[in-house]
């Protein structure tokens, strides 16, 4: 530990160079901008600017791109709490939550927990790859296929459980949620799925295009239909003091963080994890906790904390598998890979040996990035809240002009556009017959884990299925996955017992 310490002290030294502090704020900028472009997402920044990195040094390169990266992780929740549309797939979650609370003219508590979260998490996440990073890696290799198949099987479940209504509506949503995510190509027969003969689907939808059109679009429709400016978000103060978390919120928040922080660590050293996975958790986890979960989906602001810390920590967690063992957690640090191997660097176990300076240095800039991250954000709060003085009449066509650009910028296609639109249009409706949308834009981002962890294990086990209960890790997680299935119907059994008269 004391000589982790010592190693992260010396790659302080190379962030704080002037060279890597300007890239290191250059990546800061362009994440938050990133993060609040609905669409846009880091990927695309990022191979944009892969020419870039190569007039740059190997350790100045990667600062910048780990930048936006995480960066856009703080960014993204800004149109998700203001608008209701997530700038960063990872931002999903915190529109059930941070929305409500901004409706009730506490837009300012939601920004302001979710830039201290994520500062938070960010910080400690680092302090935890500094000091266990590269021992944790060993974690990641126990789970194969078999294992990861029952944890997304599980993620399914409680899918079910994090939508408001009846439990029939949820499962509807979680069943409407995997059908959309069998479209395109098999992964692998290689064969096409209804797609219908239409180009455009072969590659499946995009989440992020998906979700602006359930939640930004359908948030519009929402808005005209209700077309009071009473209903406008109040606004209590213009003092950036006033519009902070208080102490309650604090007091509220204090756990949420710590186990957003945690949980985002562990799942983004996990390949296929990430800020999206586990700021899904992250939700989860807290609403099960609450004592008052039907709070969430309404304004709860430890559904804001937790999702947003998560995905911070799962950000920064995921440069460990692909620094130490060469295995990208998503598809951003893959591209990040690129461009390590463009520097002629071999992501792998002899990287902390061969080229200390470059992973410290990493290491260390995110303490600098994170820093800057939060004096950047926290100080516009105030001007980020005064844009819900805007009238719904304007908002509205706001919204849908965000999403539209959003969704072109994506692969430059006006399908895109019209999938956004004829999603909203039917998010609408489902909305209007009492469907909670969270359990279907859930089980389409797990949807495709499971059938390909799901298949990838039955051919391991040569089509037998009994090779998911052969792992313990596995058994374990389906035990755990039956009990919380069978607990609803043994409640309501031994509530009628009690109810039966004698």
């Amino acid at each position: 530990m004391l000589d982790s310490l010592t190693q992260l002290l010396m790659g302080l030294g190379i962030a704080l160079e002037p060279a890597n502090l300007a890239v290191a704020l250059l990546g800061a900028i362009l994440g938050t901008a990133v993060g609040v472009l609905p669409g846009l997402g880091p990927s695309a920044t990022v191979s944009l600017l892969l020419p870039v990195t190569m007039v740059l040094d190997q350790t100045s390169a990667i600062i910048l791109l780990a930048g936006i990266y995480y960066g856009s992780q703080y960014g993204g929740s800004i149109t998700s709490v203001l608008m209701r549309v997530p700038g960063e797939a990872s931002s999903v979650m915190t529109c059930f939550d941070g929305y409500p609370m901004a409706r009730q003219g506490r837009a300012g508590a939601a920004l302001g927990i979710s830039a201290f979260g994520s500062f938070i998490a960010g910080i400690s996440a680092t302090l935890a790859i500094a000091i266990v990073g590269p021992a944790f890696t060993s974690v990641a290799l126990a789970f194969g296929p078999v294992e990861k198949a029952s944890i997304v099987l599980l993620g399914l479940v409680l899918a079910a459980s994090i939508g408001s209504g009846s439990r029939v509506k949820a499962w509807t949503m979680v069943a409407l949620g995997l059908l959309l995510s069998t479209t395109g190509v098999d992964l692998i027969s290689g064969e096409e799925r209804f797609a219908f003969g239409i180009s455009y689907l072969r590659d499946g939808f995009n989440i992020a295009v998906l979700a602006m059109g359930l939640f930004g679009v359908s948030e519009m429709l929402m808005m005209i239909e209700r077309r009071s400016s009473a209903e406008s978000a109040p606004i209590p103060s213009y003092r950036l003091r006033e519009l902070l978390p208080t102490g309650k919120d604090w007091q509220a928040s204090r756990g949420p963080i710590a186990r957003g922080t945690v949980l985002g660590f562990f799942l983004g050293l996990l390949p296929g994890g990430g800020a999206l996975v586990a700021g899904f958790a992250s939700y989860l986890l807290e609403k099960k906790l609450s004592r008052s979960p039907e709070r969430f989906g309404k304004g709860a602001i430890e559904g804001v904390a937790g999702p947003e810390s998560a995905n911070n920590a799962a950000a920064q967690a995921s440069f460990i598998p692909m620094l130490c063992l060469g295995i990208p957690a998503n598809a951003v640090i893959g591209i990040i890979m690129g461009a390590l191997l463009m520097q002629n660097v071999v992501p792998g176990p002899q990287i902390l040996t061969e080229h200390p300076e470059l992973f410290w240095g990493i290491v260390a800039s995110m303490l600098v990035g994170n820093a800057m991250l939060v004096v950047l954000n926290v100080p516009l709060i105030r001007i980020f809240v005064l844009l819900l003085r805007i009238p719904a009449a304007m908002m509205a066509p706001l919204i849908v002009l965000f999403c539209v650009i959003g969704a072109f910028s994506m692969n430059n296609s006006l399908f895109d556009v019209g999938v956004v639109i004829g999603c909203g249009v039917v998010a609408y409706g489902l909305r209007k017959a009492g469907f909670d949308l969270a359990p279907l834009l859930l089980a389409f981002l797990l949807g495709s884990l499971l059938e390909e962890n799901l298949r990838q294990g039955l051919i391991l086990g040569l089509g037998n299925p009994r090779i998911f209960v052969e792992s313990p890790i596995s058994l374990t997680v389906i035990l755990f996955t039956v009990a919380i299935l069978i607990a609803p119907a043994v409640k309501d059994l031994r509530t009628r017992l009690i109810r039966k008269p004698c």
